[in-house]
């Protein structure tokens, strides 16, 4: 009988992933107060990858622990541009601050993924992939920020590569699903060698 899997996450855009991919799942989003959790780290010079897969297994744990028997995925990403960890933006002008600073420059993505069973992890990965922006304009980084902010407000840095985010890029270096949020091919050949998606 194949393993049920539940994501720990309330993410659209990993659903989807995992939908696509033809990985039955259910949902269920874990209440972590993410930011304490980072505030905390960063206070104690965690780096930003530790934070990123620290904050995966918090959201599995949560959920795991009610659910037996089941194998429960965390996910988180995090944005670290010269050892500063970006969130995502609360306001609009604050996406604004956030693209502005990345321009012209490179930052990593840090995608996270941690499977527990019974509370405890039996799996994880991080997917770390290099960004490079354009030197877009003032006046461009404004109207797309106009034009996108009930999409971006859920991204870390303010853009999404899969939307017009793209246009704000120069290169990429790494695997694609990890900057979609989730390390799907790592995730989906550990699903398949512990039966839960046929070979």
């Amino acid at each position: 009988m194949p393993q049920a899997l539940i994501l720990a996450s309330g993410s659209s855009i990993r659903a989807q992933m995992l939908t696509q991919a033809g990985v039955p799942f259910e949902v269920m989003k874990p209440r972590v107060d993410e930011e304490s959790v980072k505030a905390g780290m960063l206070a104690e010079g965690a780096k930003p990858r530790d934070i990123a897969d620290s904050l995966a297994e918090i959201k599995a744990r949560k959920i795991s622990d009610k659910v037996p028997g089941v194998f429960v995925l965390g996910c988180d990403q995090v944005l670290d541009h010269r050892g500063t960890l970006l969130s995502k933006p609360e306001t609009p002008e604050e996406a604004v601050t956030q693209l502005s600073a990345l321009r012209g420059d490179t930052h990593s993505l840090l995608s996270a993924s941690v499977i527990c069973e019974d509370g405890q992890p039996i799996w994880r990965h991080i997917g770390q992939v290099r960004v490079r922006m354009r030197d877009a304009s003032d006046v461009y980084v404004r109207d797309y920020v106009d034009r996108n902010w009930d999409s971006i407000r859920h991204s870390v840095g303010g853009y999404k590569i899969e939307e017009e985010g793209v246009r704000l890029m120069a290169s990429i270096e790494g695997d694609y699903f990890s900057v979609l949020g989730m390390p799907l091919l790592q995730l989906l050949a550990f699903l398949t060698v512990r039966g839960v998606l046929k070979a």
